[in-house]
């Protein structure tokens, strides 16, 4: 039967909310279950963690959500300087003492009003409102290398500069593609592009090459059975997880590896658990959710009422998306490890909390966008 296009009333596409509402349930199922052990031995409570994840992370993450899919998202374009100017005030305060902490060797995290607060989470989609709301407004001029594209370097770079401080290379590499396709969104001129790929390229060989653990990490990459024992620890017992899991899986809860041989199961390497427990078969059908969630999203920023919406939708699609390709390619060891979370899955109130925001300004654009699907 052929799909008809109607005008929309205000109405939120609930296909992707329910895709979306998914994608979370699965992913407290996932902590839950990848989680218990570790919480266990390290605090004697098995649901230490999907209680943090609750508390810090769904609850203010959906009133977060509820509240940028009922405020109309161009209020986001008159706010975006100063929303990002906040942010990057946050970033700095990361090396005050007393204010920011370290946690697995990495100073990215402050104490703000008695809780732990990792202000990089906040900056992916600080950084998307703000280069939105600043390409909305450039029009045509995007297609000049003076007007458009050497402004959007500076801008782009300038904001790196405020993550490289903190030595993440994984939060550098989701929010400079996710200014890319944004800028490809806005009908960028394809040589400029091609050059910023370019670009790009040399800087993240720069940084792989300046950085001594980047650069053992790169070898770990190409020769995963090298020291199995010390820097081929961490993606050896994560492809050993992957491959445990056979077809079907050792079923849910029933993990070898989160006892104390895999580090980082509620984080950066949950994907691994979720692999040994579900199997290739379940483990397929997760990842193709995540892929419906992001073309059912882009098909919203197709119908965008106007660029900011378009823009805004493809830079938080793309954040997530790339985030999460990621996560699972290096733990297909398909990617070096680079220590970044699994959207909706990973353990940690400050990412879930920005990524619902994400969704709820995307709900927004849906509510607005000049088509809906009747199926």
């Amino acid at each position: 039967m052929n799909k008809k296009i109607l005008q929309t009333a205000n109405r939120p596409d609930y296909v992707f909310i329910v895709a979306v509402g998914l994608l979370l349930l699965f992913g407290l199922i996932f902590l839950a279950s990848a989680s218990s052990v570790l919480a266990f031995n390290k605090f004697g409570d098995s649901y230490y963690y999907i209680k943090r994840q609750l508390l810090y992370g769904v609850g203010p993450g959906l009133i977060l959500c509820l509240a940028f899919s009922r405020l109309p998202y161009q209020k986001l374009r008159q706010l975006a300087m100063p929303i990002l100017i906040v942010t990057l005030f946050l970033m700095l305060l990361v090396f005050v003492p007393g204010v920011g902490f370290e946690y697995g060797g990495a100073r990215r995290w402050i104490h703000l009003f008695g809780n732990s607060l990792q202000p990089s989470e906040i900056l992916k989609l600080a950084f998307i409102i703000y280069l939105s709301a600043w390409l909305a407004g450039k029009g045509e001029q995007i297609k000049k290398f003076k007007e458009g594209i050497l402004p959007f370097v500076l801008i782009t770079g300038l904001t790196l500069v405020f993550v490289l401080l903190q030595r993440d290379l994984g939060t550098t590499s989701v929010i400079g593609v996710s200014a890319f396709f944004i800028l490809l969104a806005s009908g960028a001129n394809l040589s400029h592009l091609a050059g910023l790929i370019g670009s790009g390229s040399l800087l993240a060989w720069l940084m792989i090459k300046l950085e001594p653990y980047r650069a053992a990490r790169l070898t770990v990459f190409l020769h995963p059975e090298l020291d199995p024992q010390g820097i081929g620890y961490h993606i050896n017992q994560a492809l050993l997880a992957v491959g445990s899991g056979g077809f079907f899986g050792l079923g849910l809860g029933y993990s070898r590896q989160k006892h104390a041989y895999l580090p980082e199961v509620t984080g950066d390497s949950i994907f691994a658990i979720i692999a040994e427990e579900l199997g290739f078969l379940f483990t397929s059908i997760f990842v193709m959710l995540i892929g419906f969630v992001l073309w059912r999203g882009f098909k919203i920023a197709r119908y965008a009422p106007d660029n900011f919406g378009r823009y805004l939708t493809v830079g938080i699609l793309v954040w997530l998306g790339w985030q999460s390709f990621i996560n699972i390619a290096s733990m297909l060891n398909l990617l070096p490890l680079t220590g970044v979370p699994l959207p909706f899955v990973s353990a940690g109130g400050s990412a879930l909390m920005i990524a619902l925001s994400g969704i709820g300004i995307i709900i927004n654009v849906s509510r607005q966008a000049h088509w809906k699907e009747r199926l």
